[in-house]
């Protein structure tokens, strides 16, 4: 049952050939820029500076599976076996802490495609499946090895885990502490030694981020919105989201019925080995920023894997159990039939806007501008990052890769753009909205001639581009790449 399981975890993105999460897109170009650093016209485009930063997990995969795989093949490959490595840790996590899988592990399960998965954070889904495997590891060193075994294995596993993502590493942490405090409680440590012990058993894993703070790239980009409670009980209902809101959110409310009953019911109880570190994740959701040194949702990134926590911590015997069970593995395949179905239709969509990239030329300079729902809307067709995959395929210069410092080796290579020259500059929020920056209109009248000879509008009827240099070259029902018509020579004097 367990392999069937993670072999199910796969299915959704079998079909895709592109994976349809938001960001994979742009992912996608910026492994291309990467794989042919130096080389070509997107030498011409961007800079890249390589450096050790904590956000290389996809990144070095895809490279070391480059001379067998192109960029999208390897993503591919890659991207669908995160959510299955994320099923196979919850699974042996659960096997740890109780002996055997718990009943309640296939209402767990679903959370590998959570809200982080769904917007492409696939570096941060890496190292958070990481992050658990690494809990389960924990524990059972704890259980059949000497402390300094585990102590000296984390030494290593902290540093993987920090280059694929540095958020993933501090939640590893967090929950490998609280993991520790539990341990040591029950071989009778109390008070402030099993805390100091606790503290010290952990305190080598920190060697990755000491050691970037004192030599590493600075990381810049801002950092904010502090106990925004609103935005954190959008995080708590979106946290299945996907295409369909009111299915959707009536899963999270099963979860939540589930969580509810362990607690009322005197036939079910939580084990604290995983249930102090699930209310650790859950405090530490509550306390996070929204923005940490440029990174987007941290706050969101750690709640998924801490309600996982709480529903593998459930224990239950006899009929209850086998109930329980019934009921959590018709959940888990319900959700897996939901998302092959949903990813079909993203990827349907992203391949009728992708097949505006065959008209770009190689090496050209494109201004991509999307027309991005409003954050309320819950199914978003996931092309904000479109204009990456002309990176991929026409080594093409677009807006919307990311280049904040200390968290992307990439950089553009034509100040002149700017504004247009990174990330979320594509992004045309309806107006009012809190995250808008770009307006389509002043975008179109304002954006640099020099650089870019081609405008792709995404989401916007053709024609939406007004320009007297902009000719349509070609359109669908939704979306137009446009030739800038060079300006004429100015007569000698």
């Amino acid at each position: 049952m367990a392999l069937a399981a993670v072999a199910l975890a796969l299915v959704p993105l079998l079909y895709p050939a592109i994976p349809p999460l938001t960001d994979v897109p742009g992912h996608i170009g910026g492994y291309r820029i990467l794989a042919e650093a130096g080389v070509g016209p997107l030498a011409q485009h961007y800079a890249v500076h390589r450096a050790a930063i904590g956000n290389l997990g996809v990144e070095g995969l895809v490279l070391a599976l480059h001379p067998l795989l192109d960029v999208e093949a390897a993503t591919h490959l890659i991207v669908a076996l995160i959510p299955a490595l994320a099923v196979a840790a919850m699974l042996w996590l659960g096997r740890e802490a109780h002996g055997r899988v718990p009943a309640s592990a296939g209402f767990a399960l679903p959370l590998a495609y959570a809200l982080p998965f769904q917007l492409g954070f696939v570096n941060f889904t890496l190292a958070a499946a990481l992050a658990m495997a690494g809990l389960a590891l924990w524990i059972r060193l704890a259980r059949t090895r000497p402390d300094w075994v585990r102590i000296a294995a984390f030494v290593p596993i902290a540093g993987l885990v920090w280059l694929c993502h540095s958020f993933g590493w501090a939640m590893l942490g967090l929950f490998v502490l609280a993991a520790e405090w539990v341990i040591r409680g029950r071989r009778g440590e109390v008070g402030w030694q099993r805390i100091a012990f606790a503290l010290l058993a952990c305190a080598p894993m920190a060697w990755p981020q000491l050691l970037a703070m004192a030599g590493g790239v600075p990381m810049a980009g801002d950092t904010g919105d502090w106990f925004d409670l609103a935005a954190k009980a959008q995080w708590v209902a979106s946290l299945l989201r996907e295409r369909w809101k009111i299915y959707d959110v009536a899963c999270v409310i099963a979860l939540a019925l589930v969580l509810w009953t362990a607690i009322r019911s005197p036939r079910m109880r939580f084990d604290p080995l995983l249930g102090v570190p699930a209310l650790l994740g859950l405090i530490a959701f509550l306390v996070t920023p929204r923005l940490f040194a440029g990174g987007a949702y941290v706050d969101m990134r750690m709640l998924p894997y801490a309600v996982a926590l709480a529903l593998l911590t459930i224990r239950a015997d006899g009929d209850i159990a086998r109930r329980l069970a019934l009921l959590s593995a018709a959940f888990f395949g319900l959700r897996i039939a939901t998302s092959t179905i949903a990813f079909a239709l993203f990827a349907q969509g992203q391949a009728t806007d992708l097949a505006a990239v065959a008209h770009i030329p190689q090496g050209a300079s494109v201004l991509s501008l999307v027309n991005e729902p409003s954050t309320a809307d819950w199914d978003n067709p996931r092309l904000g990052h479109i204009a990456g995959i002309a990176v991929a395929r026409a080594r093409a210069f677009t807006n919307e890769q990311w280049a904040i410092g200390g968290q992307q080796l990439i950089a553009p290579r034509h100040p002149s753009a700017a504004p247009f020259d990174r990330d979320p500059s594509q992004l045309v929020y309806p107006k009012g909205e809190p995250y808008a920056q770009t307006d389509f209109d002043s975008a179109i009248a304002g954006f640099d001639r020099g650089t870019f000879g081609y405008v792709w509008t995404v989401g916007f009827p053709p024609g939406s581009a007004k320009a007297p240099d902009l000719t349509l070259i070609w359109s669908n029902d939704r979306s137009a790449l446009y030739r800038v018509a060079l300006s004429p020579p100015r007569p000698a004097r």
